[in-house]
């Protein structure tokens, strides 16, 4: 069989041909498009995907000190609790008349009392003070003039409180002889 190709029906395939290179430049366009797009998507997710992972060890890091801090403070509540436990046995035993307490001080402020001044001192150690660190009187000086200082108080039966058993002179008021 054979067909006539006329020259209106070559124009007409020219242009169907075209319009179909047409429209797959369109649609390549649009599929480059996409896959760009996608690409972009891809990049961001990942980028969300690392910070998440970077947050997720820090904050791994931030739990772990955190739970290190709450480990130290219920080691000191303890400390602290079993320390007053045995103050107030010391208290309602009611014998007080001629008792002592010793009060470790950290720049003149009370940091701990102990039932005996060797308690304190060999209690010292855990608070920075190093082993076998010779111990002076304070004397006159302020308490606050050192920076770790073992003060020792006595129960004075009237006033119904404790003490301090070495009380430094006081001044005179204003130069008032």
């Amino acid at each position: 069989m054979i067909r006539i190709v006329t020259a209106g029906r070559l124009a007409r395939l020219e242009q169907e041909a075209d319009q179909a290179r047409e429209r797959a430049r369109e649609v390549q366009a649009q599929a480059d498009a996409a896959w760009g797009s996608h690409v972009r998507e891809l990049y961001a997710i990942t980028d969300r995907a690392e910070r998440a992972e970077a947050t997720t060890s820090e904050v791994g890091v931030l739990l772990s000190g955190a739970l290190a801090e709450l480990s130290d403070a219920q080691r000191e509540l303890l400390r602290k609790d079993i320390e007053i436990r045995r103050l107030r046995e010391v208290v309602e035993s009611g014998v007080l008349v001629g008792r002592s307490l010793t009060v470790l001080m950290h720049y003149g402020e009370p940091h701990t009392v102990y039932a005996t001044r060797e308690d304190a001192l060999a209690d010292t150690a855990t608070h920075g003070v190093p082993a076998g660190t010779a111990w002076v009187p304070c004397g006159e000086r302020p308490a606050s003039s050192s920076t770790w200082c073992v003060a020792a108080f006595i129960y004075d039966a009237d006033c119904k409180g404790y003490r301090r058993a070495f009380m430094p002179a006081p001044e005179p008021v204003g130069g008032a002889a």
